[in-house]
């Protein structure tokens, strides 16, 4: 529990049971009313607005309220050691010396666990799910890192996760890909012109691809595409996975579920969630209008299997069949997540590409009709990738095809620079990847930022022999902070409201902002020393003050925490 929820039920508590004396006749279960980190300019730990919400619900004077607020929080709570009312009946406090020793302590003493919440639900999130036509790219790794560092965030808060890739294996894509593999080994084997066009794929992992083949099947003679189709696509498939596969271990991505098209349609499972939602009338023989600027008398209409999706806020019914009568897409999709949401977990999350927008509708709303609103399905998009290098676009080479590689992203920058960086701004906003920047040693490259206080606390820790978790002793009577030591305590204390809102809101990149920020803290107080002897850390081979080593040691207890959620590493080195 946060210090923000404790002291929240402490007043909450208070309140209720000193409501007649306060002359409140309405409390409203105390809604809206919250415990947040003061603006910087107060010289106070928490703000609390509870004054100005019931204020207003009961008409009293919200200073006036506030005073007696703090009356009776001074007769019966001894954790602040002063509490001012500021602006127009905020309630700021100021920790004693003996809670923020408390505090301290308990960080310390948990450092493993703190800032976790034991949700204690299941979560399935599927991304990538990239097609198996090829290796990844550069668009993929966003998404990828999102999903991975999301399930990491919500295994530390104490849920269970699952990670699932959905294998687009069955349909046109499939067979093009397939096709292409076949004419590049007959380009191989026999020496013909490989003969482009737009269905096929081009890259140089295709060649790769068909020398595999090759060598597995040497006596296969591939004069026949037809004949070869089933055996192609079982080892193109195969080879074009453990690409990708490869590209995800080097980002740091291991999937729990790949979950197959091909096996999908193989035990109709379409047809069983179509027979699922026609039996609740949810699924009808109809007809679609026509398109947005269509006109009746130019649209065919054509009866087909329709899920009336507009019942659960889509837009528009939406066809299950296609003109010759096969599954659409979308009706694939509907038997995938009626089997997910068969597995009952508690929650689903879907994380889509740029360009997957406007299914969100649809897919949301089959999952309603399937779970009858039982199971929570969120759809986190996550948009385009720019590369820059010197201040313009950057193009690397694509030796995949027509796109930039995962491969040629981490030939350029390590995993570490592009796990945080890809988290370095809301998924929902386009992102620049600065390659200048992720170069740097410096304050501009948020993640060599963040590692190196980490490695500065070890170098002091080494200075003094001491180990990083070595056992830190407060004394009252002598305990201080200065002004920059409570304002990193005062960060480090955010953790676990940062934790809970990242979960809740599923919101991952607000980690790094606040690793950034507190790690821009550290650094501030490590450079005071070199302007100001009274500042140093260390005199004649001794720490000062033990306060400087316990606000250290909570520093890189989070930092830690922090970068594990996000996968990147933290060397004691730099």
């Amino acid at each position: 529990m946060s210090i923000f929820e404790i002291y929240i039920n402490k007043i909450k508590e208070l309140i209720k049971k000193k409501q007649k004396n306060l002359e409140l006749k309405n409390l409203n279960d105390f809604k809206n009313v919250t415990v947040e980190v003061p603006p910087s300019n107060f010289d106070s730990d928490l703000s609390c607005n509870v004054s100005l919400i019931l204020g207003k619900i009961n008409k009293k004077n919200p200073k006036e309220l506030a005073e007696k607020i703090k009356k009776i929080i001074y007769e019966n709570l001894n954790d602040f050691e002063n509490i001012e009312i500021a602006g127009p009946g905020f309630l700021n406090f100021k920790l004693s010396k003996a809670s923020l020793i408390a505090n301290i302590n308990g960080i310390i003493k948990n450092r493993e666990t703190y800032g976790r919440k034991n949700s204690n639900k299941t979560y399935n999130i599927e991304f990538v799910s990239a097609n198996p036509t090829g290796p990844m790219h550069v668009g993929h790794c966003r998404g990828a890192i999102f999903g991975d560092v999301l399930a990491n965030l919500l295994k530390f808060n104490g849920n269970k996760v699952t990670k699932e890739y959905y294998i687009n294996d069955y349909g046109n894509q499939i067979y093009n890909f397939v096709k292409s593999v076949f004419l590049r080994i007959r380009e191989i084997k026999y020496d013909e012109e490989f003969i482009n066009n737009e269905d096929l794929y081009p890259g140089e992992y295709i060649i790769l691809i068909g020398k595999k083949i090759i060598d597995e099947n040497k006596n296969e003679k591939f004069d026949n595409f037809k004949k070869s189709f089933e055996l192609l696509k079982k080892y193109s498939l195969k080879y074009s996975m453990e690409l990708i596969k490869t590209d995800l271990k080097n980002l740091g991505i291991k999937h729990d579920i790949f979950f197959s098209e091909s096996v999908l349609i193989k035990n109709k499972l379409v047809d069983k969630a179509v027979s699922h939602l026609r039996d609740k009338k949810f699924v009808v023989d109809g007809y679609l209008k026509p398109p947005k600027g269509e006109t009746d008398s130019n649209w065919k209409k054509q009866k087909r299997l329709i899920f009336k999706s507009t019942l659960f806020g889509d837009d528009t019914d939406r066809a299950l069949q296609k003109n010759d009568s096969s599954w659409t897409y979308f009706a694939n999709d509907i038997g995938y997540h009626m089997d997910k949401v068969n597995r009952k977990y508690d929650y689903l999350i879907n994380v889509l590409g740029a360009d997957h927008t406007g299914y969100i509708k649809r897919i949301t709303a089959a999952v309603s009709a399937i779970s009858d609103n039982k199971t929570n399905l969120d759809c986190k998009v996550c948009q385009l990738v720019k590369l820059f290098k010197n201040g313009k676009p950057f193009k690397m080479s694509k030796r995949a095809g027509e796109f930039i590689s995962a491969k040629d992203l981490l030939d350029e920058v390590d995993k570490d620079a592009i796990r945080f960086i890809m988290l370095n701004r809301s998924n929902d906003v386009e992102l620049d990847f600065d390659f200048d920047k992720i170069l740097e040693k410096n304050k501009e490259n948020p993640v060599f930022y963040v590692q190196y206080s980490f490695a500065r606390i070890n170098s002091l820790f080494r200075n003094l022999n001491k180990k990083l978790d070595y056992d830190i002793s407060l004394n009252i009577k002598n305990f201080n902070l200065n002004d920059i030591e409570a304002k990193i305590l005062r960060k480090v204390l955010e953790w676990p409201k940062i934790v809970e809102v990242s979960s809740t809101k599923l919101e991952p990149h607000r980690i790094t902002y606040y690793l950034y920020e507190l790690a821009t803290l550290f650094h501030s107080y490590w450079s005071m020393g070199n302007e100001d002897f009274n500042l140093k850390f260390i005199e004649n081979g001794k720490i000062k003050r033990e306060e400087i080593l316990a606000i250290v040691s909570t520093v890189a207890i989070v930092v830690k925490r922090g970068m594990n959620i996000l996968g990147v590493s933290l060397p004691e080195q730099m």
